[in-house]
């Protein structure tokens, strides 16, 4: 007698209805996503549809909300790909049932919604808190450059523009000779009367190329204008408040409000940058910002710059936390890495008592230690000479150790853990929400693993 096996039939029908809810685990993440969600406010997303009386009833906001956030939470963040999973797996199905939505409708949704989605950041780390996650002793800021939607060979410099700008016009006063030549000859072989004034296309290919390029250099030029502004206005504050004594270091850059030569414009999205992404060479990038709370890896602000530099993000980023918990708790201590530190970031956190520890600049890992000072510091030392001192004390020491274990752990099990290294929408305004869904369904899974 051979091997009997089990029974097996793929066509096997049920003689019951099954219910979905029966095929997962009352503790699986899904119900309880289901559940915080259904506690959210919502009443700005669904106060743009009471006034829409027109077209077919729209998908229940909270069954949007609820998908995208479930979605984010399992790593799938293209819209077609989360109305593919809507279709196979379980997990989906329990939130959208049988009407599953069009990717065109989950994507329109996320983009016509996405300020009040962001606004869901603050419900959640409320959430958060109420379970203990947030002690806001210790906050760790760092950055992490993610792949925008653009690709680097769409940008061109500013030397290549104005030398493409000057080629241009010259091919485009050639091709006008040469049109107004043949027009001459036309005219007199068929009349002056027949119809021969068409644009030429390479000429009108050349035209708009032209356009786009000065535009992109209009756009450069009022950017470098307004950071020359920015830096004389921050200029003259400083020296308004520097007293007598003589300046150490070196001497301040005098920015001209010209662009550099090698300032990059992109002509897929213009508010992303050129950056150094991790590692892995230049790319078009945007600068993703979070501040982790020591207790649980809870993020409680979040941004995106264009600026690959992270010295302006200091100051709003721990001005943001602490509006995000509540002024009931107050931030203790916070650490940053070298590409943070500024004078002024550091006199910042002293006129808010938080006792920052700042690295003065990047050290290699085969550095050698340098050794613990001993004894009260000099009179003399200047704002970086203290801090750097401050670093090389046993505390300091200790305390800056933790940095690495806070923040940096958050950015793997984003990118790594959840696949999200590159954005699905363009424009800051754009990645900023988008970062703000990828950092609070972090939060979301902080609290589905605590509970």
């Amino acid at each position: 007698m051979g091997k009997t096996y089990r029974p097996w039939n793929p066509r096997q029908q049920y003689l019951f209805a099954p219910s979905v809810q029966d095929w997962l685990p009352e503790k699986d993440l899904v119900y309880v996503l289901l559940d915080v969600v259904s506690g959210f406010d919502i009443s700005a997303i669904t106060q743009k549809y009471k006034q829409e009386k027109r077209g077919f009833p729209p998908y229940h906001p909270r069954m949007m909300v609820s998908l995208l956030l479930y979605s984010y939470c399992r790593g799938i963040f293209s819209s077609r790909k989360i109305m593919q999973a809507c279709r196979e797996r379980i997990s989906f199905k329990v939130i959208v049932g049988d009407d599953i939505p069009n990717f065109r409708t989950i994507s329109d949704f996320r983009k016509l919604h996405l300020k009040q989605l962001q606004q869901l950041f603050v419900q959640v780390l409320q959430l958060c808190q109420q379970a203990g996650l947030v002690k806001l002793g210790h906050v760790a800021l760092d950055g992490t450059k993610i792949k925008a939607n653009a690709s680097r060979h769409k940008a061109m410099s500013y030397g290549r523009m104005l030398k493409e700008e000057k080629r241009l016009t010259e091919e485009i006063k050639q091709l006008f000779e040469k049109a107004e030549s043949i027009d001459r000859q036309e005219d007199n072989e068929y009349g002056p009367e027949s119809c021969g004034d068409e644009l030429p296309e390479e000429l009108a290919r050349r035209e708009s190329r032209l356009k786009r390029i000065q535009d992109a250099k209009k756009a450069l030029e009022a950017k470098a204008r307004a950071a020359g502004r920015q830096a004389q206005k921050q200029r003259e504050q400083e020296d308004s408040k520097s007293d007598d004594k003589p300046k150490r270091g070196r001497k301040r850059k005098v920015v001209s409000g010209i662009p550099a030569d090698n300032k990059q414009y992109n002509f897929t999205d213009p508010e992303s940058s050129i950056m150094k992404a991790n590692n892995k060479g230049w790319d078009q990038c945007g600068n993703a910002q979070a501040a982790v709370d020591s207790e649980k890896q809870i993020i409680v602000a979040c941004d995106v710059t264009g600026q690959s530099n992270d010295k302006q993000q200091f100051e709003p980023m721990l001005e943001q936390a602490q509006d995000n918990v509540g002024q009931d708790k107050k931030i203790k201590a916070a650490s940053a890495d070298s590409g943070y530190y500024s004078e002024t970031n550091v006199k910042f956190a002293e006129d808010k008592e938080i006792d920052a520890y700042i690295a003065t600049k990047k050290t290699k890992h085969n550095d050698p230690v340098p050794k613990v000072p001993r004894g009260r510091p000099p009179r003399d030392l200047t704002v970086q000479e203290k801090m750097a001192r401050k670093l090389r004390t046993k505390k300091g020491r200790e305390t800056y150790s933790k940095r690495k274990s806070i923040v940096e752990p958050v950015f793997g099990q984003i990118k790594r853990a959840r696949g999200f290294v590159q954005f699905s929408l363009r424009g800051l305004y754009k990645m900023r929400g988008e970062w703000a869904i990828v950092c609070l369904t972090h939060n979301l899974l902080k609290l589905f693993r605590a509970q």
